[in-house]
């Protein structure tokens, strides 16, 4: 984008209310340029085509073609950066992580609803997520290239609980910790499909969400695994082949007795869950049997908690920045020295899956 130029976007919403809303909050902050607006999810491929804006905010329920079928035809065809707008439900987080698992960059929740009066409330967080999406790389939508044959674990050999028996080296199951944020939940779908159901370890990812997006997370996930996908209970216990997502709005935190925590003390670089918390416990739990990972996502969460892994002899890993949506979380890693492996994101399933 030309420095100076203000940033282009297209509204889509099915309600004129909210498209007249939206448009003149975005253009009273002076940093936005409404360069067009769309009603439906066809006629907002169409304006995607034809304007080619910076950026997109994008409605979920929307007759025709929802926002999340516009998701996908517009990263298949022109891929650009796409903020959804969606009603903070059930049914809205599993439509909402769907949008995000096809491509979009981010979400914000209405504050009342489909059609929300009181847009003002999130005026400061739509639009700083904008001017960040504006930044995003976007590339074409690879979702169903690749065709995954899922594997079966041997019943009689059953699921491995990790233990503390050779916490001072990397023999036996291993923990792996994954940080994520912006991008996440489409790039953790490149990933977590592609791990088997063999898996020799226990992943645990820290995905910066609210409350009730992480269960979809984990349920859609769940969905295309051939391993055991789900949200993180307090009092789970940590089995290879299996993938606990943290809860969203809660830190994550492993104790000595190898069980799952949860805590609400204060965010973490922001964030809670934070990935630095729950990288942290692990280390101090399960020393070098520890692998960090940290993907797309914006700030500096997650790379604390590598330094802290590496210090007990554990792996680290970073997404690098030619397939990361932001790169930030793993420019921050890196630059702090404290990276083992830079992968690219479908490399990254074999770094889970392997010890060096």
């Amino acid at each position: 984008m030309t420095p100076g130029r203000k940033i282009q976007v297209v509204v889509v919403d099915d309600s004129s209310f909210m498209r007249t809303a939206i448009t003149r909050l975005l253009e009273r902050d002076g940093r936005f340029e409404v360069v067009g607006q769309a009603k439906d999810g066809r006629a907002a491929v169409d304006a995607a085509l034809q304007l080619k804006p910076d950026v997109m905010t994008m409605d979920v329920n929307m007759p025709a073609l929802d926002g999340v079928g516009a998701v996908r035809q517009i990263m298949r065809r022109c891929p650009l950066p796409v903020v959804m707008l969606s009603a903070h439900t059930t049914q809205g987080a599993r439509a909402t992580l769907e949008a995000l698992s096809a491509g979009a960059v981010d979400f914000v929740s209405k504050p009342s609803g489909e059609v929300s009066a009181d847009l003002s409330r999130v005026e400061h967080e739509l639009t700083e997520k904008l001017v960040l999406a504006s930044t995003a790389q976007c590339s074409r939508s690879v979702t169903g290239a690749q065709v995954l044959q899922r594997t079966t674990r041997d019943p009689a050999a059953g699921p491995r609980l990790l233990s503390h028996v050779g916490t001072g080296s990397t023999a036996g199951p291993r923990l792996v910790v994954i940080a994520v944020s912006t991008g996440g939940p489409s790039a953790l779908a490149r990933v977590i499909p592609a791990l088997p159901a063999d898996l020799d370890c226990c992943v645990l990812i820290v995905q910066h969400l609210p409350p009730g997006f992480t269960a979809a997370l984990a349920a859609r996930l769940a969905d295309q695994c051939s391993v055991e996908v789900r949200e993180a209970q307090p009092g789970d216990r940590l089995y290879q082949g299996t993938v606990l997502v943290a809860p969203g709005g809660r830190h994550m935190i492993v104790d000595h007795a190898l069980t799952i925590g949860v805590s609400d003390d204060p965010p973490v670089n922001g964030c809670r869950p934070s990935a630095d918390v729950t990288m942290r416990s692990a280390a101090a739990a399960l020393g070098s049997r520890v692998t960090g990972v940290v993907m797309t996502g914006m700030g500096r969460d997650g790379a604390e908690g590598l330094r802290a892994i590496r210090q007990v002899g554990g792996q680290t890993v970073a997404q690098d920045e030619g397939s990361c949506v932001i790169y930030g979380m793993p420019r921050a890693a890196v630059e702090l020295g404290v990276v083992d492996r830079v992968v690219t994101l479908d490399g990254l399933a074999a770094a889970i899956r392997s010890r060096w």
